[in-house]
């Protein structure tokens, strides 16, 4: 377990690497440019040039590359020059409130996913089976800004039920005290989500039903509620364990857009701010953070996935 584990994050180290410096590279491909961007339309071309050396952009781009990550080890992520304050200041900031919008979103389409995928292996091949599953490729094939825009129009617009903005706030305090502005939000990535879990959950029952340990306990006399709780259940989330891991930059781009249609002050709102005027720091900084909470996923979902089924460990 404990070599299983150095090699996952030796594995992990590579891979964050490898999306820092793809990143980097894509992010200064970009046309325009932060100088035009936050100098404006008007800048002399003088006024561009000495933006540009004083924040390091005339060097070369592997310069610039191992300048940053030097900076990065030393937990410097860079200076945002659109909002005028350090990068780790507005992660700090707004980390939170995405991760409270993602968390929330997480544990809804889990509630809903489990018993909806249950039932359908349940009632496999039933109509209300066929009924799920194609609710579900809806829901799953559905844009997160389409699905946003149509709970808007339907429960803030017709109804008045909530409201069209998501809650603002300088606080995760000041967020929860609207919580009833989360509901969109967190329905809209939920939604989403549900599709894909369900569908998983469908399919792995379905498979421990036919297993002989079920058939062994039902001939025991156990209830048919006893052994889907006591043993397929169990069994059947191995796969979510993993899939929980894997789906963090799914969320995280349901977020990005989510975040931008409800006015939601945190990660994905900030960095669609930032790509709008090139805020180079701000974009690697978010990106970097993403990618370490990807790979960091994975590795939890590897280990949660060894707790489940010890057989994993060998």
């Amino acid at each position: 377990m404990t070599g299983f584990l150095l090699r996952r994050l030796a594995q992990a180290i590579v891979v964050v690497v490898l999306v820092a410096v793809v990143t980097f590279v894509l992010l200064h491909l970009l046309p325009g440019g932060p100088a035009r961007a936050i100098l404006g339309p008007k800048a002399t071309p003088l006024q561009i040039e000495t933006f540009l050396h004083d924040n390091g952009y005339d060097r070369p781009l592997v310069f610039q590359f191992f300048s940053w990550a030097g900076n990065v080890l030393h937990g410097d992520l860079g200076y945002s020059y659109q909002l005028n304050e350090p990068v780790t200041t507005v992660i700090a900031d707004r980390l939170p409130k995405t991760l409270l919008l993602m968390t929330l979103s997480t544990v809804v389409a889990l509630v809903l996913a489990v018993p909806i995928g249950v039932y359908q292996a349940r009632k496999r091949n039933s109509l209300g089976d066929y009924a799920v599953t194609g609710l579900s490729f809806v829901f799953y094939s559905m844009p997160s800004f389409f699905l946003a825009e149509i709970l808007i129009l339907v429960f803030a617009i017709q109804l008045h039920w909530f409201s069209p903005l998501g809650p603002n706030g300088d606080s995760l305090g000041a967020i929860l005290a609207q919580a009833p502005n989360l509901i969109l939000p967190v329905l809209t990535l939920a939604l989403i989500t549900v599709a894909s879990f369900s569908r998983y959950v469908r399919s792995s029952v379905l498979e421990n039903l036919g297993q002989d340990y079920v058939r062994t306990a039902l001939a025991g006399g156990a209830s048919d509620a006893r052994v889907i709780l006591r043993h397929v259940l169990r069994n059947s989330l191995i796969p979510v364990v993993t899939l929980l891991g894997i789906s963090l930059p799914q969320l995280f781009a349901g977020a990005l857009i989510t975040e931008q249609v409800f006015n939601y002050p945190g990660m994905g709102f900030t960095f669609v701010q930032g790509a709008q005027v090139h805020d180079y720091p701000t974009l690697l900084g978010i990106g970097l953070v993403v990618a370490v909470a990807t790979v960091a996923g994975s590795l939890l979902a590897d280990i949660g996935y060894a707790v489940l089924d010890p057989r994993v460990r060998y």
